[in-house]
């Protein structure tokens, strides 16, 4: 995972920088915490482009306009920082996420209403909180250090509370009659999160070329109209 000339963090930045971190943090200055995040969105943007492994601490310094010794006062390495910001961001995410898709299950609405409510959620969710979401999709979660720490574990079984509400409302549209019975139901939840998270390789907020609302109505048309029922 790290590159074979990284040196420890002390031997980079100093011997008094971790308490100079540690201080920092504790007092919390506007100032620092304004910096702190401004450097968490450059290293959200530099991790989607390059991928966790690729990305360096001087790839983000250079983007934050300093070198990687005063990275340190900040975060104790790269790891540290790439934790941060699914801990402050995608699990916050995904928290609000599975709130709405629980309630979205429960209304007085057709499933195939719930599952385009759905479809909109993700990709919306997606637009308001890039690049973030998409570097914890495009990660191989298994060769990150923490993924075995209480929070990765919180963030797979929430991912698979959430995977299962979908795969209940599917199964709900086949009994009702809505959806048709002759297709495999978790070969069509693989879709749909398929056809969804892939967004991951071409969707940027702002780029114009393709907007959230013609995604969600261009994956509905395209969902529904596989998995209409067969008169």
């Amino acid at each position: 995972m790290a590159s074979p000339t990284r040196r420890p963090p002390e031997s980079a930045a100093g011997s008094g920088l971790s308490k100079r971190r540690r201080s920092a943090q504790i007092e919390g200055s506007a100032t620092y915490q304004a910096k702190r995040s401004e450097l968490l969105q450059i290293a959200g943007d530099v991790f989607k482009e390059k991928g966790f492994e690729a990305a360096t601490l001087n790839d983000i310094a250079a983007r934050f306009g300093t070198d990687r010794a005063a990275i340190y006062y900040y975060f104790a390495g790269k790891e540290e920082i790439f934790q941060e910001v699914f801990q402050a961001t995608a699990k916050k995410v995904l928290d609000e996420n599975l709130a709405e898709a629980v309630r979205i299950s429960g209304l007085e609405i057709s499933a195939h209403e719930k599952l385009r409510m759905l479809i909109r959620l993700q990709i919306t969710s997606y637009e308001a909180n890039y690049p973030y979401v998409y570097v914890y999709i495009q990660e191989d979660m298994g060769k990150v250090a923490f993924q075995s720490t209480p929070w990765a574990k919180e963030m797979v079984r929430k991912t698979r509370r959430f995977e299962g509400i979908v795969t209940d409302l599917i199964a709900e549209g086949i009994k009702n009659g809505e959806f048709r019975s002759d297709l495999s139901v978790p070969l069509v939840v693989r879709t749909l999160f398929g056809m969804v998270n892939w967004t991951h390789r071409w969707f940027k907020p702002g780029d114009r070329k393709y907007t959230a609302e013609q995604t969600v109505e261009t994956f509905s048309a395209i969902f529904f109209d596989g998995l209409r029922h067969q008169d």
